[in-house]
């Protein structure tokens, strides 16, 4: 059993606070109360949930996840297995007569509950809220009840998602509340819905017609006659009600058509009109209300158009957003409520009006917020990237969009229900193509009773699979044939081929779907805001290849009348963690940082948006600028304004640079930094009346070394790199490689490192590299270099070396995704060994035999420079090739 301490607890303030919240009435309406404190958590398999162990226990509060930090460490993999949470619960006796259930919004991804030992449900699934009838099993009086829960998030062949690039966090990472009733109430047994249902089968401008149906459920001894009556308000007042009078037996339905709403305020993003529907049971006899649920309601009519995308209302609406991932920097995604309602209102304010909820089911208050601010919405089931071709397989799949429909369909923002993302992204028996065409036919089959099912629960909204840019594929599957819409998830330019081929697939699907609309769901670059670029390219990470990918992606969406929506990937970065890159376990496509900070990206969607007036500079984040000066000891960077202004100008430390109108919603300008701290200004609007204002310091470093005096500045260089890297101090600024310039400083000879996979990056590794948090400053390297130069004045310095080897004997992971990687080889790795001089004394002996694969190795060596001597590194091959990553030069004294 449980030890006395954690049997102690205060659970009996639980108990008052049910007595001070309970009305006095038996025949009062249900109560509510959140169960997330108190918990005790255990991680790892108990054999007997009656008899928990007394050791090896942590207090937690809820939402809880138990891979908060496994996920983020340098350790492959994270713990998937059994989790269990265990607390006292004392229920008051008043509540004798009532039922009683546990409501749990989320919890990842199968579910057992135990009171008092009594297994009293279970759940399967991660993402969908689910109910558990506690009555049979509780005890009323000051010893309480036992409630312990199971969780297991490990992999489950029949329980989808199977594989994704997101990581399946474990816990039970949404709240949990305690739910009382009266013996009637509406129904709460069926796949976690209300009980009720509300559609309006009329809407014009001039009529909105109100339909509400239901299933109550009654517990008690005996039948009862009941009125359920549904009353519309609009701003707290009434607009429309009507009652239907049944006998309650232990299920009944009904049906309910209320008055018309005459002239009612329609739903929109510019205009969320907002009604509220408050349907009630009401015994008949006694007049005592038995439940009573309040339900949004929102006025609008819409349609996809193949030729002339998205109407809502009758009116044309470009739909523009992102998607969104529910985990949030160090707390994985046991995200708090007011978190999850912070992303809508991100998306709101970046002038998005669609939010595309993937790739499952999230906390009820996203959805509470687009119905509330305006933003239309897709919500889908977690089939990502495959099937498994079981009964069980399925099942599980159509139990998933039953709950993900019945628990959703008030909301007045969905329009799209969804599932198979990707499907057959790197589909099996590869080598076996008559097995192969079998998984096809049975992947179609799947979609097709999904299909049906959800025109079954829901007629009134469409469906829709998104797939990966394979065309033909998907079309020869029939998978773009069986939804009502198809989405397409397209990365020309990112993982594939070039920017330009994003057009022409958008065109290629006007001409052969001709009929079909089509979204594209997702799309995106990554971007580490720490990592900037003169030259961007595909897959440097840079925030500048990045900005390019967006333009190019929203002009060919702006510019086609057809594309009904354009759903950026992702809203913000999310966790991954079999990911390496430049910021490990990190999914880094976001407009916003995992910890919501805005990039240029989202700056670039606000000024391209935003109806009201915008101004904003760009500097990625940046507040510490640092390179190569020139000959007047100014430091030259490029500074964009994001705008919808049509004219903006930029002023540099009080100067007037220059005034621009921005092409796509961004100027471009040349700006010179001084040494020190330097204000950038931007106005725009009518009389420059919209302001914008950026302090950042710089650090210019003199070309020519040798003529510093004084204030030498720190130089860091990331070698075989051509970006700058900014740690996240600000501070700290790695400049990109150059070769050695007289006077200046440089390295000599050799190449930079490529991954043998050259359709990707034209240099460095994606993979993590352990020991470090800055893993771009050892991800690049040059191979074979002979010296690096530094012609700096005379004086005592600190030299660091930074040394990471990239190659390995084992083959490198291709990720499900990366659909440009061709093949999983890695260059041949014999070993090397090599000596270090610096100045002609040799400091590094045999560096090599400590270097193992994606490790981050560094050397600090003090160092004498005298006269006109400068600093020269040296590097002698012993065995196979030279390597640097990176160097580090500090003047002590």
């Amino acid at each position: 059993m449980l030890s006395a301490h954690i049997l102690r607890s205060p659970a009996f303030f639980i108990c008052l606070l049910l007595f001070f919240i309970a009305p006095a009435t038996a025949g009062a309406q249900r109560i509510t109360i959140s169960a997330n404190s108190d918990w005790k958590f255990r991680q790892g398999r108990i054999v007997n949930p009656g008899v928990l162990p007394a050791a090896g226990w942590q207090a937690v509060t809820l939402p809880h996840s138990w891979n908060r930090f496994d996920t983020q460490d340098d350790e492959p993999g994270y713990y998937r297995g059994e989790g269990w949470y265990t607390r006292r619960i004392i229920f008051p006796p008043g509540w004798k007569e009532k039922e009683i259930f546990l409501e749990f919004g989320g919890a990842n991804q199968v579910t057992e509950v135990f009171l008092n030992g009594k297994k009293v449900g279970e759940h399967t699934g991660g993402y969908t809220a689910f109910n558990i009838n506690i009555t049979s099993a509780v005890i009323f009086g000051p010893a309480g009840n036992g409630l312990t829960v199971k969780v297991n998030n490990s992999h489950q062949p029949d329980v989808p998602p199977l594989s994704a690039d997101f990581t399946f966090f474990g816990g039970i990472y949404r709240e949990v509340h305690i739910v009382a009733t009266e013996k009637i109430h509406f129904e709460r047994d069926q796949y976690g819905s209300r009980g009720i249902v509300i559609t309006t089968p009329v809407v014009s401008a001039e009529t909105g017609e109100v339909h509400v149906e239901g299933t109550l459920t009654n517990s008690g001894p005996a039948e009862r006659k009941v009125s359920v009556r549904a009353s519309v308000y609009y701003r707290d007042s009434l607009v429309s009600a009507t009652a239907t009078t049944l006998i309650a037996k232990q299920r009944s339905s009904f049906t309910i058509d209320l008055p018309a709403v005459k002239n009612p305020g329609l739903w929109s993003p510019a205009d969320p009109e907002l009604y509220v529907v408050r349907t009630t049971i009401i015994d008949a006899v006694t007049g005592i209300v038995k439940d009573e649920l309040s339900s949004p309601l929102g006025f609008r009519w819409f349609r996809f158009d193949a030729e002339k995308g998205f109407f809502l209302n009758g009116e044309p609406l470009k739909l523009i957003g992102a998607s969104r991932h529910q985990d949030y920097q160090d707390i994985a995604n046991a995200v708090p409520a007011e978190l999850a309602l912070r992303d809508v209102e991100l998306l709101k304010e970046m002038g998005g009006n669609f939010l595309r909820v993937a790739h499952y089911p999230q906390d009820q208050v996203v959805l509470d917020a687009c119905d509330r601010l305006g933003i239309l919405a897709s919500v889908e089931i977690p089939i990502v990237n495959a099937i498994i071709e079981t009964p069980a397989f399925s099942a599980n799949c159509l139990n998933m969009q039953t709950e993900m429909i019945r628990q959703n369909r008030h909301h007045p923002s969905v329009v799209v229900w969804t599932y198979m993302n990707e499907v057959l992204l790197r589909p099996p028996f590869a080598t076996d193509s008559l097995r192969r065409e079998t998984y096809f036919r049975n992947v179609a089959a799947l979609a097709q009773r999904l299909e049906d099912l959800t025109r079954k629960e829901d007629p009134t909204r469409y469906t829709m699979i998104p797939n990966h840019g394979n065309f033909a594929l998907y079309h020869r599957v029939g998978l773009t044939r069986i939804p009502m819409i198809v989405g397409w998830n397209l990365y020309q330019g990112w993982y594939s081929g070039k920017l330009a081929g994003f057009a022409d697939f958008l065109d290629k699907h006007h001409r052969e779907l001709g009929d079909k609309p089509l979204l594209v769901t997702e799309y995106g670059a990554d971007v580490d805001s720490r990592i900037h670029s003169d030259h961007p390219v595909r897959f440097d990470k840079s925030v500048e290849y990045g900005l390019t990918y967006h333009q190019v992606y929203l002009k060919a969406m702006m510019d086609r009348p057809f594309v009904a929506a354009g759903i950026a990937w992702n809203l913000a970065d999310f966790n991954s963690e079999e990911r390496g890159e430049s910021d490990p376990h990190i999914n880094n496509k976001g407009l916003l940082t995992i910890g919501r900070k805005p990039k240029d990206t989202y700056y670039f969607y606000q000024a391209n948006l935003l109806k009201v007036p915008f101004l904003k500079i760009g500097l990625g984040g940046r507040s510490f600028l640092s390179g190569e000066a020139n000959g007047e000891g100014i430091l030259i960077q490029r500074v964009r304004v994001y705008s919808n202004q049509p004219i903006v100008s930029l002023f540099l430390n009080g100067k007037k640079l220059a005034e621009q109108r921005p092409v796509q919603g961004v100027a471009t300008f040349e700006a010179g930094f001084r040494a020190g701290n330097n204000v950038l200004l931007a106005r725009a609007g009518e009389g420059d009346a919209l302001t914008d204002q950026y302090v950042v310091e710089a650090m210019p470093v003199p070309g020519q070394l040798s003529a510093i005096t004084s204030g030498f500045p720190a130089l860091n260089m990331c070698l075989g790199d051509p970006r700058h890297f900014t740690q996240e101090n600000g501070r700290q600024v790695w400049l990109p490689e150059q070769p050695y310039k007289k006077g200046s400083w440089g390295y000599v000879g050799g190449r930079r490192f490529t991954m043998k996979d050259t359709t990707r990056l034209s240099f460095g590794t994606n993979e993590a590299i352990a020991n470090t948090d800055l893993d771009p400053v050892y991800q690049t390297q040059r191979v074979g270099i002979e010296q690096f130069i530094a012609s700096v004045p005379a004086g005592q310095y600190e030299l660091t070396l930074h040394f990471a080897e990239l190659l390995s004997a084992g083959p490198a992971k291709v990720l499900a995704y990366d659909l440009g990687a061709k093949s999983a080889a890695k260059d041949e790795f014999k070993g090397r060994m090599f000596d270090v001089q610096v100045n002609g004394v040799t400091v590094l002996e045999g560096i090599g035999a400590e270097l193992t694969a994606a490790d981050a190795v560094s050397y600090k060596i003090p160092v004498s420079v005298n006269n006109k001597e400068g600093l020269v590194v040296t590097f002698v091959p012993r065995k196979g090739e030279t390597i640097l990553n990176a160097i580090q030069i500090r003047k002590i004294y």
